[in-house]
């Protein structure tokens, strides 16, 4: 894992470009920490937003994890298919998403599906759905402790909206889902404290509704930035994703990273077009681009400013005493992994530099068959 090198190819000739690979010696190097760091897998209930594969589901498995989150019906699907006993979907469906999901519980029988649910008029159509397919509907509630995305808010209405659930002969509390995507901060100190606080409301309400006679069998909190912190808490589960292929983004966010980049684009300079200008084929279609520059930190234009972006290509200005020349081959780690892979249909396998085949992204799209 040393090997200042690690991300080349021994013929990268033989790959055209723009192309995502992956290493999988690094990937698995990523569940060992992301196992050392929670204390074993029980604490572990990993998304698979970021890479969308069944291969690394079933690394994760062969791991000893059992316990998996999804933000999509077709990520769903793909854990069933992996044949995962426990499934969140962390997204609370509507319209015909609904039945969607029950259609799930319906495919996959072995599997235990659960959802989330934030608002009363949510849970009462849980609650007709689910009786009139003769089920019950497992539901975390969704709580917001500030990212202001989804949730309700861990007070009064939240008591009532759970007791109902656990009152409801069609519905199953599964427990509370805390997701802090909002809290990132350098400072491991700081983190912690920041995480703490937004917990609080979480751990109280915990506190209160166990109180009242009700059952909490599961709190599954944070995502990437707060693993290491919710890790340590008792009776919590955690829910790292980009862990598993690390971006230059969360790369940046610590200052001794525990994880491993492990998804890498290989790109070329496809024209000059001018004095420290170079083109290369990164465009909106092969990296994520929703992030200000720079989309990519790129091995060997450290040098160079990223000025533009438009559907196939990257602008780059560089020192014009530069070498570089068209046809070069370059290796760049998106700021962004998680929406950088949704754009391949494929991820290369790269070992020792030997290209060893490619994972299909099977839940790239919003629907597999369901």
């Amino acid at each position: 894992m040393e090997n200042h090198n690690w991300y080349r190819l021994n013929r990268p000739e033989k790959v055209a470009s723009p192309s995502l690979l992956v290493y999988p010696d690094r990937i698995r190097k990523n569940i060992e920490t992301m196992l050392s760091v929670a204390g074993g897998p029980d604490k572990l209930r990993p998304h698979i937003k970021t890479h969308k594969t069944a291969e690394i589901i079933e690394m994760q498995m062969e791991a000893g994890i059992l316990k998996f989150k999804c933000a999509t019906i077709a990520e769903a699907e793909l854990l069933g298919n992996c044949e995962v006993k426990d499934i969140l979907l962390a997204m609370q469906p509507v319209g015909p998403n609904l039945d969607r999901f029950v259609k799930l519980m319906q495919t996959f029988p072995a599997s235990q599906f659960a959802t989330l649910v934030d608002h009363p008029e949510c849970a009462r159509i849980f609650s007709e759905k689910a009786r009139t397919q003769n089920k019950r509907i497992a539901l975390y509630l969704d709580l917001n402790t500030g990212m202001n995305r989804t949730g309700i808010s861990p007070g009064k209405e939240a008591v009532l909206l759970y007791q109902y659930i656990t009152e409801n002969p069609y519905l199953i509390a599964m427990g509370l889902h805390a997701y802090d995507g909002h809290l990132r901060e350098k400072d491991a100190e700081r983190m912690k404290a920041l995480c703490d606080t937004a917990f609080e409301p979480v751990q109280n309400l915990r506190n209160t509704l166990e109180k009242m006679g009700l059952k909490v069998p599961n709190l599954i909190a944070g995502g990437s930035p707060s693993f290491p912190v919710h890790s340590g808490r008792p009776g919590t589960e955690t829910s790292p994703g980009t862990t598993l292929l690390w971006d230059a983004t969360y790369n940046a966010l610590y200052d001794d990273p525990a994880f491993l980049p492990a998804a890498v684009l290989l790109t070329r300079i496809i024209s000059k077009p001018g004095p420290g200008i170079v083109c290369m084929d990164l465009g909106h279609k092969a990296v994520a681009p929703e992030m200000a520059f720079p989309r990519v930190c790129i091995f060997g234009m450290e040098h160079c400013t990223q000025i533009a972006q438009s559907e196939e290509h990257l602008v780059l200005e560089c020192p014009t005493d530069h070498s570089f020349q068209i046809g070069d081959v370059f290796y760049a780690i998106p700021m962004h992994v998680c929406p950088t892979v949704a754009k391949y249909p494929s991820l290369i396998t790269v070992i020792n530099g030997e290209v060893t085949g490619n994972w299909r992204v099977a839940a790239r799209d919003h629907s597999i068959t369901i």
